[in-house]
């Protein structure tokens, strides 16, 4: 016999305790950072070991979070600290990241319309912000998208019928 499930399991998100515990590593790399900046092996250990967290889980990372740690040390970059910061206007304008501890370059675009993956309607979590919204109500948008589609493909239909 299996284990029961729970009845209150409508608002959970598959895997939190394995988010809170890359937030509490991410949070206590910029603490140890913030209040000493010598302590930088015992931050590239947290963040390390965050990158290895959602490694195992398969859990996506936000690209914020992403951006602020290096491939290729695994140090936090702060800005003056870990990593310097130019911005240059070569080809396109772009913001240049250079960890201090392997020299690692990172480039990112800095135009005025971009919007990350996440940002943009057609990924995947805005799509589930949308349909969590619908499927809290009482349904009667997904009712009415359907009966929107069925009289189109019946009218297309009609339409072919008559030629």
């Amino acid at each position: 016999m299996g284990k029961r499930k729970k009845a209150d399991t409508v608002g959970q998100i598959a895997g939190k305790d394995n988010f809170q515990r890359m937030n509490f590593l991410y949070q206590m790399a910029h603490t140890v950072m913030s209040v000493n900046p010598n302590n930088a092996q015992l931050a590239r250990y947290y963040t390390s070991t965050l990158k290895r967290i959602s490694k195992n889980c398969v859990q996506r990372q936000d690209p914020s979070v992403k951006r602020t740690i290096c491939k290729r040390c695994d140090s936090l970059l702060i800005p003056g600290v870990t990593a310097t910061v130019r911005i240059r206007a070569k080809r396109e304008k772009h913001v240049v990241v250079t960890c201090l501890e392997c020299r690692m370059v990172r480039r990112f675009l800095a135009r005025k319309d971009y919007q990350l993956w996440t940002e943009l309607p057609t990924s995947l979590g805005s799509q589930r912000k949308t349909t969590g919204a619908t499927d809290k109500k009482d349904g009667s948008e997904r009712t009415a998208d359907k009966k929107n589609h069925s009289e189109t493909i019946s009218s297309s239909i009609e339409g072919k019928a008559d030629q």
